[in-house]
């Protein structure tokens, strides 16, 4: 599949967000295991503290030792290109080639692993907030990937509160996020104009709320509280899997192949849709790479072909279902794309994955091209799913989003 019709394939299934801006570039197949460094074991969406480090990694597999290059742009709340200069929000410049790397060692898989720090002694830093995307090109200056990041002050408080639905019919399905805002040091002039809220699920940008306007003003905070604008389907906890240890079965692998690489055989999942909920601790669609014996898994941890297997209710059949995870951004494409095996009865699919610890789900998109999260999942209010809400903020005459706070809260204290 050309990188053009994996791009195409993307912008299908954006059913919340910005529709018409800049979007990131999907990754070529041979680009694998993206990772923005946070606070946090597992990657991540990168909301990242003004000042702090930016840490980006990722793998090459195709052996060659290839340069890449970076170029990062800033751009507006809705995705499109701000109209600061580079020198208004870049200490230092881009363009320059990534010259951290390292090979990988006693592995059946060859890649070499690309390391790149901001600040570095090239690009110092970046000192405005907001949004950015970074790029990412090869010798011929074509672009491999691109990432969003965000880079927040603390100019404001923002509190986050998980609620039930309250619209009765969805009591047991969904959750509604209510969001309170106030700042010292901004005064709040005409909020539903100069104040923007961005509000994310488990950190998927995919399914994010956006262009929420404040429903109360109490002086100087804003207040959300909403019946139906700020709420999400509940969803289901994650299935997980963990092969650190690539020679050795556990909970979640059935059996194990050598061929050129290794293969991971999961337990075939069932669906859970119409099924009672029951907790299982999962890290909402994240990954952590790992690996058993080695003292440098970034460059000693293997690829696995990690095949996966859901056994379909008769309304699922024929349908386009997905392995859906942080694992390559929340992404539908072919790669990860089911297959019906008529002999087995199953649908199965198959992705090569760096060593770690991952959490994943089955997802479905209808006849419109719609994503369904819960179809396989199911959806319920017990779930535990993290919540962030991000403020962005443009006074009256000013020439960019400035992201002004960032609010985080979890379902597991969720309210009625």
């Amino acid at each position: 599949m050309t990188a053009k019709l994996h791009i195409y394939i993307y912008f299908l299934f954006i059913p919340y967000f910005f529709f018409g801006q800049t979007q990131e570039v999907v990754p070529p197949d041979y680009i694998k295991t993206i990772i923005f460094s946070g606070e946090t074991p597992e990657s991540q969406l990168p909301i990242i503290k003004l000042g702090d480090r930016i840490a980006l990694t990722f793998d090459a597999l195709n052996g060659n030792e290839e340069d890449f290059y970076y170029k990062i742009e800033h751009y507006n709340y809705d995705w499109t290109p701000s109209n600061l200069t580079k020198a208004e929000y870049m200490n230092g410049y881009d363009n320059q080639r990534i010259r951290n790397y390292d090979n990988s060692f006693n592995t059946y898989q060859i890649y070499s692993h690309y390391n790149l720090i901001i600040p570095n002694d090239r690009t110092r830093g970046l000192k405005k907030s907001g949004n950015y995307m970074i790029h990412i090109y090869n010798d011929y200056d074509e672009i491999v990937f691109s990432r969003k990041f965000m880079l927040y002050e603390n100019s404001a408080n923002v509190g986050v509160f998980i609620t039930k639905s309250r619209d009765v019919k969805y009591l047991e399905e969904k959750q509604s996020v209510d969001i309170k805002i106030n700042s010292s040091s901004i005064l709040f002039n005409n909020p539903s104009e100069t104040v923007k809220t961005l509000i994310i699920q488990n950190n998927n940008l995919n399914t994010a709320i956006s262009n929420v306007k404040p429903q109360y003003t109490l002086g100087n905070e804003l207040i959300y509280k909403y019946t139906t604008e700020t709420s999400f389907w509940g969803g289901n906890e994650y299935f997980s899997f963990e092969n650190k240890d690539v020679k050795g079965a556990n909970v979640a692998i059935e059996y194990i192949s050598l061929e050129d690489l290794y293969n991971n055989f999961l337990f075939t999942n069932i669906v859970r849709q119409g099924r009672p909920y029951t907790y299982n601790p999962d890290i909402n669609g994240n990954f952590v790479i790992t690996a058993l014996y080695v003292e440098k898994p970034w460059i000693e941890a293997d690829y696995v072909w990690v095949h996966f297997s859901l056994l379909p209710s008769d309304d699922i059949l024929n349908k386009s279902i997905y392995v859906y995870g942080n694992y390559n951004n929340y992404e539908l494409t072919e790669a990860n794309k089911m297959q019906f095996n008529d002999a087995r009865g199953v649908y199965e699919a198959q992705l090569l994955l760096k060593q770690g610890f991952y959490s994943y789900k089955y997802v479905l998109v209808d006849d419109n091209n719609q994503l369904q999260e819960g179809a396989i999942s199911g959806n319920h209010d017990e779930t535990e799913n993290n919540y962030k809400v991000l403020v962005y903020y443009r006074d009256l005459g000013a020439r960019y989003d400035r992201l002004i706070g960032v609010g985080e809260s979890n379902s597991i204290d969720i309210t009625d």
